[in-house]
């Protein structure tokens, strides 16, 4: 759900949490135990990696990495590097120089030999307490067409061009710390952008904005959590679409909101708790699932995508089975990330290209799966928890502790 990013996702709710991709609910964690020694101190308010303390984790090589899914890793990686020595670290553990050894190794590393490079140019971290939560997400695909025709009536938005943030002082900053996004109105006062409801009863038609059409307005709203997709006409040609940004309101999952009234569960006139479970219910119920979609005011524009796949936060392609969204507060974006959870298929190294609404916290991660309907029933249930690791450069720790 990379909610920034390319794909986007969810959030959690109280005692359960509201899965990225699909709504899904999941049990209550138990209470964390107390974090293993911390090179740096947990601060009361957890701002970044660094204020949630950091630890020192196994040796790699110790972890048993898979070869195969260590390669397709190391190609993700190798997609990141760019990005990786041009860019701030919001986690305020690396900077760009420190992954300059990492990177000039990749092009030249045989794949077959994967989990050594992994274990010769990084140390694994623990964030906190290490206990992750991870679910997942894919790249739909749903009927679309460029041009509006007979049963191709809704529209898939461009960004408005008065779509923008509020400059310091005109609007109270988020709980990040950032300005909000909005629009200036006539008398240039900042103010909210037009919510769902607003859009879809015709806010921003006329102003050529429409990019597509598509026919179902259900899979066009999960497409808009998924936060990227393909638009398939019926002459089989195909446009890739992917996240350009939000109207500013707040997400709000439908599973949450399904869960509170009591509709999610197996008894009597209760839906599962899924992706799958979620579309029955807005399938079934026409005009309820309306105006539920319509409590999430949140608003999703996309863009037209070229590239061989869809683009994460970082600003390369995700890949099946090696990217993940994570939380830049508490990963590097472009880091690797070593998972070991209740559900094998996610164990491995995944590389943190994307983030999302939902991603926030330490430990917090959203597995990209691909596209077609395998890919769409693993991220649909998706929600596993273990153990997560972050591999940084060799001798960041030291650095940390030595500060």
């Amino acid at each position: 759900m990379p909610g920034g990013r390319g794909l986007r996702r969810i959030a959690a709710l109280g005692s359960l949490a509201l899965l990225a991709a699909c709504g899904r609910i999941i049990p209550p964690a138990a209470p964390p135990p107390t974090p293993p020694s911390a090179v740096v101190a947990p601060a009361p308010s957890l701002a970044n990696a660094v204020q949630a303390g950091v630890s020192a984790g196994p040796a790699i090589a110790s972890l048993g990495l898979d070869p195969a899914r260590a390669a397709l890793a190391l190609a993700s990686f190798r997609e990141s590097c760019p990005r990786l020595l041009g860019r701030s670290d919001a986690s305020g553990l690396t900077r760009a120089e420190d992954w300059r050894p990492a990177c000039a190794a990749a092009p030249g590393w045989n794949p077959a030999e994967a989990p050594r490079f992994f274990a010769t140019w990084f140390e694994a971290v623990r964030v906190g307490d290490g206990r992750a939560f991870a679910t997942g997400y894919y790249e739909p695909e749903i009927a679309g067409v460029r041009q509006r025709r007979p049963g191709f009536d809704v529209p898939v938005h461009a960004v408005p061009p008065d779509l923008v943030q509020a400059r310091p002082g005109d609007a109270p900053p988020t709980d990040r710390g950032t300005q909000p996004f909005g629009r200036y109105n006539a008398d240039g006062r900042f103010e909210n952008h037009f919510d769902r409801g607003a859009i879809e009863d015709g806010a921003l038609a006329g102003k050529g904005l429409e990019i597509a059409w598509v026919a179902d307005p259900v899979e066009l709203f999960f497409l808009q959590v998924q936060g990227s997709g393909r638009l398939r006409a019926s002459d089989g040609s195909v446009m890739r679409i992917g996240y350009a940004g939000r109207n500013g309101h707040p997400y709000t999952g439908i599973g949450k909101l399904l869960n509170q009234r009591g509709l999610i569960g197996s008894g009597p006139g209760q839906y599962p708790g899924s992706m799958q479970g979620l579309k029955r219910y807005l399938r079934e119920n026409p005009e309820a699932g309306r105006a539920l979609m319509r409590e999430n005011r949140s608003y999703v524009f996309f863009r037209e995508l070229t590239g061989d796949g869809p683009l994460g936060t970082l600003g390369v392609p995700v890949r099946a089975r090696a990217s993940a969204a994570a939380d830049p507060a508490f990963v590097p974006l472009g880091a690797p990330v070593w998972l070991a959870l209740d559900r094998a298929e996610a164990n491995g190294v995944w590389i943190a290209q994307d983030t999302g609404g939902a991603i926030r916290g330490a430990n917090r991660f959203d597995t990209f799966w691909g596209a077609g309907e395998e890919a769409a029933v693993i991220a649909g249930g998706m929600a596993a928890r273990g153990q997560a690791l972050v591999l940084l450069p060799q001798g960041t720790l030291a650095r940390l502790k030595a500060r």
